[in-house]
């Protein structure tokens, strides 16, 4: 999946719902909207592959299932996810830099059909005293940085950061790394779990490739209306 030339492709709606038949109208609403629907754990675990089918048969696909385990069995879960052709697949950068590798020799099997490889940093739910509880002491910005150091080196594609890290990680890593940001609240948005976020155009005014945008689209009375005037609230 190619990095994003105009502003709807940077967009990716969240499609955070068991539903099957929510999902699938959500799906058809935004789909021309934007540039790759996210599936996410909620959905995947209710229905599986064939909530994957589905989707990619609207748009391309950001399967968010966050893939954390011994490198070994996270291979093996890539390889069982190839035949699904996400376009984008996620793994927490936090499994080691074997785990990534082997996540990306798995991934290389499927030639030039190979999902991007996404390593996710520091949660957006997280903040500096919440990540303290879990023993990492410096706050986000210096784990955030840790971890992409760490994933990029050993092989992944791009990493998935709050928008509050995109502009350090640009001036850390350049133009390379692909950039996927969730966190993201227009503004007069409810924050929710959200601990770390900026506006759409803020996340992309720093530097992010695509934005991830969940409960303002899916929540508001018009999904589509809301995901049509985030997309235009960005910079080209």
């Amino acid at each position: 999946m190619a990095r994003p030339t105009h502003a709807a492709a940077r967009l990716i709606p969240a499609i955070d719902t068991a539903d099957p038949v929510r999902a699938a109208a959500l799906a058809g609403l935004l789909a021309p909207r934007c540039g790759a629907l996210k599936l996410g754990l909620g959905l995947f675990t209710a229905e599986g592959p064939a909530a994957m089918r589905a989707m990619t048969e609207r748009a391309p696909v950001f399967l968010d299932l966050k893939l954390h385990d011994i490198p070994n069995t996270v291979a093996g879960a890539v390889r069982s996810l190839l035949p699904l052709r996400p376009a984008m697949l996620t793994l927490h950068a936090a499994g080691g830099p074997a785990m990534v590798a082997a996540a990306r020799e798995a991934a290389e099997a499927a030639g030039a059909a190979r999902p991007l490889l996404l390593a996710v940093t520091v949660l957006t739910s997280m903040d500096a005293a919440t990540l303290a509880e879990t023993g990492v002491s410096g706050g986000p910005v210096q784990q955030v940085l840790r971890l992409a150091r760490l994933a990029l080196a050993a092989g992944a594609d791009g990493l998935v950061c709050s928008p509050q890290e995109v502009s350090r990680i640009r001036d850390a890593f350049g133009e390379a790394p692909l950039l996927v940001v969730p966190g993201v609240r227009p503004a007069g948005s409810a924050m929710g779990d959200q601990a770390r976020t900026a506006t759409p155009a803020e996340a992309v005014g720093a530097g992010a490739d695509w934005i991830v945008v969940g409960r303002p689209i899916t929540g508001a009375a018009d999904p589509a209306a809301a995901a049509q005037a985030i997309a235009e609230s960005l910079p080209a």
